[in-house]
């Protein structure tokens, strides 16, 4: 056989036979491209999704409007040609600590602290984690959209959290709360720190709220992000727990004052009531009585005498001592 031909039948079996099969684990999710273009469904693209549709602003939805691809199940041995190429992606959940760096694993602290600054200027250092996956959805955002979706992610995920934490305000409170806050302390309710840890869930509702729109940005669905701790400078951390121990103490000292007065009005407002209740039984009574003496003042002439000297009796039987005015002769 010619040497030529026989080479050309080899290239053509390890071309085809060898590395035109491949599979798709369970756990991932394929894509293919013919002559560098992606296989799509027609002109379907993300903005027919209405999840993607609304989690995009309006001046957002022409910049990632990405087409629909075919994507390919777990399974195999699939097949392709010499033109075509298969891109595999992992769409399991990843957990990541906010502070990953995808780049660069020496930074924010081998990836473990991120560091923010809140509104009064105080330097503070964030541990938390998020999880995330390839959305299957958008897989040409993630696959063809930018270079390093995950980076990308990240630091959308971080200026968020940032901006969010350099502009955090403690939600208002209702009257009934702040009857208890003296006007002594308003320095206390002021202190960033202690209104971001006060408020870690609303914080967290926060973040995951506005990265919904993280999957048809990106690719990457963004399932969970919770912040674990907060932690001030070392030279604000004594200073500040004293400051939260005096107004703990202080707040003590408000319930236990305003638990004794609730305990004296209740108190008053029950005596009250029971007087009201007495002097109410008195005058029934004295009109029972004065209904009575008219009746009986109606009747006989006879009845009236009889009736206050029954009712002397009874009021002689109970005393003690009865003085009799004797006439002077």
């Amino acid at each position: 056989m010619d040497p030529l031909l026989l080479g050309i039948l080899l290239w053509i079996a390890v071309r085809f036979v060898f590395t035109g099969f491949f599979v798709v684990e369970q756990n991932e999710r394929a894509v293919k491209t013919v002559f560098g273009r992606a296989q799509r469904f027609g002109l379907i693209s993300t903005l027919d999704d209405p999840e993607f549709l609304n989690s995009l602003n309006e001046d957002e939805r022409d910049r990632y409007n990405f087409p629909q691809l075919k994507v390919v199940k777990p399974g195999g041995p699939y097949f392709k040609l010499p033109w075509e190429k298969v891109y595999k992606v992992s769409i399991a959940t990843n957990l990541v600590s906010i502070a990953y760096d995808p780049e660069d694993p020496s930074v924010n602290n081998h990836n473990t602290v991120l560091e923010a600054v809140t509104k009064d200027q105080l330097n503070i250092n964030l541990r938390g984690q998020m999880r995330y996956a390839v959305s299957e959805r958008n897989l040409y955002a993630f696959i063809f959209g930018v270079r390093n979706p995950i980076a990308h992610v990240m630091g959308y995920f971080i200026s968020i959290l940032r901006e969010r934490i350099a502009n955090f305000e403690a939600p208002k409170k209702d009257n009934a709360e702040l009857i208890s806050i003296p006007a002594s302390l308003p320095g206390v309710y002021g202190i960033s720190i202690n209104d971001l840890r006060k408020n870690l869930g609303d914080l967290n509702s926060h973040m995951e709220k506005e990265c919904r729109s993280s999957a048809a940005r990106y690719g990457i669905t963004l399932d969970a992000a919770l912040l674990t701790d907060i932690e001030p400078p070392q030279e604000v951390e004594s200073a500040l727990a004293a400051i939260n121990t005096a107004h703990n103490q202080v707040s003590s000292e408000i319930s236990l004052a305003q638990a004794g007065a609730d305990q004296r009005i209740v108190q008053s407002k029950r005596a009250v009531e029971i007087e009201t209740l007495n002097a109410q039984a008195e005058v029934q009574l004295l009109d029972q009585l004065a209904a009575q003496l008219g009746e009986i003042k109606a009747g006989d002439k006879k009845t009236l005498p009889a009736y206050l000297r029954n009712v002397k009796l009874a009021i002689l039987s109970k005393a003690k001592r009865i003085i009799l005015e004797t006439k002077k002769q």
